[in-house]
């Protein structure tokens, strides 16, 4: 059963390993008596004088950082497209974010080269990290890592650090590149200088999207953001030394990549609370993709199993979840959706499909097409949405509401930006008392604060 704007459901359970989704979404993104009446979340959405970003009554936000003004460090202007984000704790209270650029070399406005912390001076990606303080002041803003390419997502370590993706394969020679992308980079963004600009080739180079580290045993997911056919895979890396801190993903380690006896597409499943036990695990032939991109390569007589738009990925739990943004028959899929949300558990090689969006054809929809994910502080989720004309973040609820978190206002645009881009890189303080999200184009930089628990 598909989710529509009249029924979005699921049957696996209330809890964040089973979420199930309900309520009419257009009714809770248009302030509307249904939202203000509902049991969860925060309520109506708050137009906002400034016209910048609509939020529930209680919550504030302050604007970080916008692409164009000057880096605190003096090394150049804030770079364009703000992507994923991380989060991460300080001294004396202090937060430390991590934030991504996903510029291509036609890129608005490129991350600046930094000695010892760029990889291809020809590329205008990479990442940027901000120190705020207890009142989310800026207290200094300064490049990570420059010289990437399409910075997209990226993930937490359990070390506090975090792994900024490359969402591309283009080798040297191409675009003018002087180095080969596609690969995993590690930012401290405490330290950048700490982890340099180092490529974990190990990891794979392919269109990376997004990371979830099992903090068990630090067995690193991975999601590839392919649009086309063929489509991307889901892989899992086996790092040499597991959990061994800042640095240790360069000692390498196994790559693979999930197969679903049965399923060569993800797509095809279109039951929410679908499961499928038995899950393989197959060594990825070629890593570094040095003749065939991973994705056509041969897995043997059962194949692999593919899907579109992997994005989102997180650690809940005992499992990893992870998002198809979308599907397309005309694109080649097996079968169209607007979001899948997916979630695998080790312990019992088991993935089942919490929620599948769509299709809708009428209009669109908070909720559809879902990309950056994390936590919430109450439990369940936040998810960006993404897509033409998204414009929104919503959560969903431990007794699976969804529910309207921040909306972008009109006025988000400059005369040399005017249109609103997508919310990305959602996530939270290490106390949970802040939001902190991205505004994609023009880049824009959030905090959110408000009665989140």
């Amino acid at each position: 059963m598909s989710a529509t704007r009249r029924q979005i459901l699921s049957r696996t359970g209330a809890s964040v390993a089973g979420i199930a989704f309900t309520g009419a979404l257009s009714e809770l993104f248009a302030g509307s008596a249904a939202a203000a009446g509902r049991r969860g979340g925060y309520g109506p959405l708050v137009p906002d004088p400034a016209g910048l970003l609509d939020l529930p009554a209680g919550f504030r936000y302050k604007v970080l950082s916008r692409q164009g003004d000057p880096l605190r460090s003096g090394e150049g202007p804030v770079p364009s497209n703000h992507d994923g984000m991380g989060a991460f704790p300080g001294r004396r209270g202090r937060v430390h974010l991590v934030r991504n650029h996903e510029n291509r070399v036609t890129g608005k406005i490129g991350v600046p080269t930094v000695p010892g912390l760029t990889y291809d001076p020809a590329a205008k990606g990479g990442c940027t990290a901000l120190e705020l303080d207890g009142r989310n002041d800026v207290l200094g803003e300064r490049v990570a890592i420059a010289g990437t390419a399409v910075n997209c997502a990226g993930g937490h370590t359990p070390w506090n650090t975090w792994l900024t993706c490359e969402e591309t394969e283009d080798r040297a020679g191409t675009n003018g590149y002087t180095k080969d992308h596609g690969f995993i980079f590690e930012v401290d963004g405490a330290d950048p200088h700490r982890t340099g600009a180092v490529p974990l080739t190990a990891m794979g180079r392919f269109q990376h999207e997004a990371i979830a580290v099992d903090p068990g045993n630090g067995i690193v997911y991975e999601t590839e953001d392919a649009f086309d056919r063929p489509f991307g895979l889901f892989y899992r890396f086996l790092p040499h030394k597991p959990l061994g801190g800042t640095g240790s993903l360069r000692a390498g380690g196994a790559l693979e990549a999930m197969r679903v006896p049965g399923v060569p597409d993800l797509s095809a499943v279109q039951e929410t609370g679908a499961r499928f036990d038995g899950v393989e695990w197959v060594p990825v032939p070629d890593p570094l993709a040095t003749e065939t991109p991973i994705r056509l390569q041969d897995f043997g007589p059962k194949g692999i199993t593919h899907a579109q738009k992997l994005e989102g990925c997180y650690w809940g739990g005992r499992a990893v979840y992870f998002v198809s943004s979308f599907a397309r028959r005309e694109n080649g899929s097996a079968a169209t959706h607007f979001g899948q949300v997916w979630k695998y558990e080790p312990d019992r090689r088991r993935l089942t499909l919490v929620v599948v969006f769509g299709p809708d054809t009428d209009v669109r929809l908070p909720g559809e097409s879902p990309d950056n994910i994390c936590l919430a502080p109450t439990g369940g989720l936040m998810v960006c949405e993404d897509g033409d004309g998204a414009q929104h973040v919503f959560g969903v609820s431990r007794r699976g509401e969804v529910y309207p978190v921040a909306r972008g206002a009109h006025n988000i645009g400059t005369p040399d930006a005017p249109e609103w881009g997508e919310f990305a890189g959602v996530t939270f303080s290490p106390d949970r008392s802040t939001m902190y999200v991205n505004c994609y184009t023009p880049g824009t930089t959030f905090a959110v604060t408000g009665p989140w628990h």
